[in-house]
């Protein structure tokens, strides 16, 4: 499986993206400071497509969770305040 890119998942789940996206390793330090770290291995391994029986294994909860987890993320996301985060 290849590696991640968060910059394309970070974008690609941003309703309105105004500016550029920081580079990678900047916007992994943003996610994993204003993430939960069940938040931020939820998002990265759904954003790589593992099934959610298999990452509801790695973080020790149910599909629905994960589920639930991930649409966190997603409204996190697309906050102001952090989107001005991960932005330039």
């Amino acid at each position: 499986m290849a590696v991640l890119d968060i910059t394309g998942a970070v974008a690609s789940n941003i309703k309105i993206l105004q500016g550029e996206l920081k580079n990678e390793k900047e916007l992994i330090e943003v996610l994993k400071k204003r993430l939960t770290k069940k938040e931020f291995k939820v998002f990265v391994a759904m954003e790589e497509g593992i099934d959610e029986s298999k990452i509801a294994d790695m973080v020790k909860m149910d599909e629905d969770g994960v589920a639930e987890t991930y649409q966190t993320v997603i409204k996190k996301l697309n906050q102001e305040k952090l989107k001005q985060e991960l932005t330039l």
